[in-house]
């Protein structure tokens, strides 16, 4: 779970304390969050139930990088076979 903070107070070892306006950190640094006691948790914390997905389409048309057909830069296409390499072999 990423997390981004405001107005952070950043203290590396051996280093003095530096001030940030923003900070982003990623999830998979993150061991745990030291939260005050004088915090009311059920105001503050935020219920991210998952958002249901749409109804699929019964056509699957359309998907996929499709079959044969003009290749763009070498040209050729067509599906299967043809010269390889660079170019059209001319």
């Amino acid at each position: 779970m990423n997390t981004h903070l405001k107005n952070v107070k950043l203290t590396s070892r051996n280093r003095e304390p530096t001030a940030l306006d923003t900070l982003s950190i990623r999830g998979n640094n993150i061991r745990y969050f030291v939260l005050p006691d004088a915090l009311n948790l059920d105001a503050l914390l935020v219920d991210d139930a998952p958002k249901p997905k749409g109804k699929k389409k019964e056509d699957a048309r359309g998907r996929g990088r499709g079959r044969g057909g003009d290749r763009g830069r070498g040209g050729g296409g067509g599906g299967r076979g043809g010269p390889r390499g660079r170019g059209r072999g001319r």
